[in-house]
């Protein structure tokens, strides 16, 4: 346990998408800072029980809950599991995401739909609904993407677009729910070595000494660098920080 352990203590999260990746991270990171938490998986059943496994294994606790996003009554249904195991929320961290396989000139109407549905339309209608659930003073942390910032990878404009989206909603949001002391803010990971990012990134070593040559710290970055910015946010020592984007990319866009 680290020296931060328990500061979330008595605090209920949601990380959607948070079985993988920099979800994961995310989970974790809150599950030892006290923080019960809900862990949100769309078909891998197994991968969210092994995260709060390893929450529980860490003295943490969890518990999994499915639905999945980018469809209808995605948000109802997920709010629905949400209850039937937990009253009330005070961190929703809105992190599931997907990406694009085709670039501009042959990306198809049916994948850019689902895209956005996923990414832009889902974390709109979970906070909707979360935010009848929100305690006041609560926070909320959406995961956005560097790309929604600099054209570093033009291919993936769709991705991208939809993070630009995230990035309004987290600015205005702000505003709408700070009456009720409510912090909305927006993290930007850049290259991050996960399993979605796998089959590139260890093609080789060229592959992987290219990703790390795009920080500025010369590394490709790992889910406890952007959990740990997630963690700082959602606690009380991020009580004054709301309506910003978070630059968590390792300096990859200085």
């Amino acid at each position: 346990m680290g020296v931060l352990a328990g500061r979330l203590t008595g605090k209920t999260a949601l990380v959607t998408g948070g079985s993988r990746g920099i979800g994961r991270g995310i989970a974790e990171r809150l599950g030892r800072d006290g923080a019960r938490v809900a862990v949100h998986y769309g078909s891998n059943e197994t991968a969210a029980k092994e995260t709060v496994t390893a929450i529980e294994e860490a003295g943490g606790s969890a518990f999994a809950i499915r639905a999945e996003l980018g469809v209808p009554g995605d948000a109802a249904q997920l709010w629905a599991e949400f209850d039937r195991q937990a009253q009330g929320l005070d961190i929703l961290v809105n992190n599931a995401g997907i990406g694009v396989s085709e670039p501009f000139a042959t990306l198809q109407e049916e994948e850019y739909e689902r895209v956005f549905a996923v990414n832009a339309k889902a974390p709109f209608f979970v906070t909707q609904l979360g935010a009848q659930r929100l305690r006041d003073g609560g926070r909320i942390i959406n995961v956005s993407s560097g790309l929604s910032h600099a054209s570093v990878m033009p291919h993936l404009v769709a991705y991208a677009m939809t993070k630009g989206a995230l990035d309004v909603f987290t600015r205005d949001l702000s505003k709408v729910l700070g009456p009720r002391g409510i912090t909305v803010n927006a993290v930007a990971p850049g290259i991050v070595d996960t399993d979605i990012n796998a089959d590139w990134l260890r093609a080789g070593d060229e592959a992987w000494a290219n990703a790390a040559s795009m920080s500025a710290l010369g590394r490709v970055g790992a889910p406890s660098d952007i959990a740990d910015v997630v963690a700082f946010l959602a606690s009380e020592d991020g009580r004054w920080v709301t309506g910003q984007w978070i630059d968590a990319t390792g300096g990859s866009l200085a």
